[in-house]
C-alpha cells in the first residue's frame, strides 16, 4: 500500500499538477493538505474518475485537508480532539483496509505559528499564533498516545510546519527566529517521536540535501534553498510494514507545482 502526504496548496487552482501526478506515482491513499476548499466545491468528481475514494475536511479559503483512497475509507473522523471551539479544518482521520491489514491514517495541516510573539516572560503568548500551534501540538501528542494503545498499524502524515534539525534545512540561520525551527515546536515534535514513533524517512535515509518544500519568493526552487517539513510518523505496527519511502522532489519542477513535494511511505499492507 502506497501512501502519499501532499499539500497541494490549493487544490482547485493546481487540479490538473494533482491528477497528473497520481498518474505518475499511483499512490493507493494520499493524504491532502491546503485544499483551500469548501467540501461542497471540492474537485471530487475529477478525482474519482481515476478510481479513488474521496473525503474532505475543507474551509473557504483556507487550510482544509482530504484523503483520497482507492480503497474505501471507513470511520472517517474530521478535526483534531481536545478543543470543541477550533474551527480550522487542520485534521482528518479514517480506516483502510489493505490485502493484509487495516491501517488508520491521519492526515494533519499543523499550524505555521507565525508571527511569533511572546509574554513579558518570555512565554509564547497563548492567544497568538505561536501559542495555537503549540497547543496544537499538544493536542495532537494526545491523540497520538491513544493512537499507540489501539496497538494497530497507524500513522500520521502531513505538513508538520517543523524543521526538525539543522540538517533538514539548505540554511538553517536563516529559519532561527522562525516558528518552524524554533526550540519549542522542535521539542514538542521530538515529544511525539519519542512515545514510541518511527519517522518515516529519517529510518531510511541520512544527512542533509532532502527537503519537501521550497518557497516560490527568491529563487528558492533553482538555488535548491529548501527546507524538510512534510513528515510520515508511523506506530510501531506500522513501521514493521514500512518497505519503501521517498520524497518526489522533481514534482516542484513541474507546470504549475505546489510549493510543496509528496512524500510516501511504502507498507505491507
Amino acid at each position: 500500500m502506497k501512501i502519499a502526504t501532499f499539500n497541494i496548496n490549493g487544490v482547485k487552482a493546481r487540479i490538473q499538477t494533482l491528477l497528473d501526478w497520481l498518474d505518475r506515482a499511483e499512490p493507493d491513499v494520499v493524504l491532502l493538505q491546503e485544499i483551500k476548499s469548501v467540501d461542497e466545491a471540492f474537485p471530487r468528481e475529477a478525482i474519482e474518475d481515476k478510481g479513488y475514494n474521496v473525503e474532505t475536511h475543507g474551509q473557504k479559503s483556507f487550510n482544509g485537508v482530504a484523503i483520497l483512497s482507492k480503497h474505501p475509507l471507513e470511520d472517517v473522523v474530521r478535526g483534531l480532539p481536545g478543543d470543541d471551539d477550533d474551527e480550522q479544518a487542520r485534521w482528518i482521520e479514517a480506516t483502510v483496509t489493505g490485502d493484509a491489514h487495516a491501517v488508520r491514517l491521519c492526515g494533519l495541516y499543523l499550524p505555521n505559528g507565525n508571527p511569533v510573539s511572546f509574554d513579558s516572560e518570555g512565554r509564547p503568548e497563548r492567544n497568538g499564533k505561536y501559542g495555537y500551534k503549540l497547543d496544537w501540538m499538544a493536542r495532537m501528542e494526545a491523540r497520538a498516545r491513544d493512537l499507540l494503545a489501539a496497538e494497530m498499524p497507524a500513522l500520521m502524515a502531513g505538513d508538520y510546519n517543523v524543521i526538525p534539525q539543522p540538517e533538514d534545512a539548505k540554511r538553517p540561520d536563516a529559519w532561527a527566529e522562525d516558528a518552524l525551527f524554533l526550540p519549542d515546536s522542535r521539542a514538542a515534535f521530538r515529544r511525539v517521536l519519542n512515545l514510541g514513533f518511527t519517522e518515516a524517512f529519517r529510518a531510511r535515509v541520512r544527512g542533509p540535501g532532502h527537503y519537501s518544500f521550497w518557497d516560490y519568493q527568491g529563487g528558492a526552487w533553482n538555488r535548491d534553498n529548501g527546507i524538510r517539513i512534510d513528515h510520515v510518523l508511523l506506530t510501531p505496527q506500522a513501521a514493521d510494514l514500512m518497505t519503501d519511502v521517498g520524497i518526489d522532489r522533481e514534482e516542484r519542477g513541474c507546470e504549475k507545482p505546489s510549493d510543496h513535494v509528496p512524500v510516501w511511505v511504502e507498507l505491507a499492507a
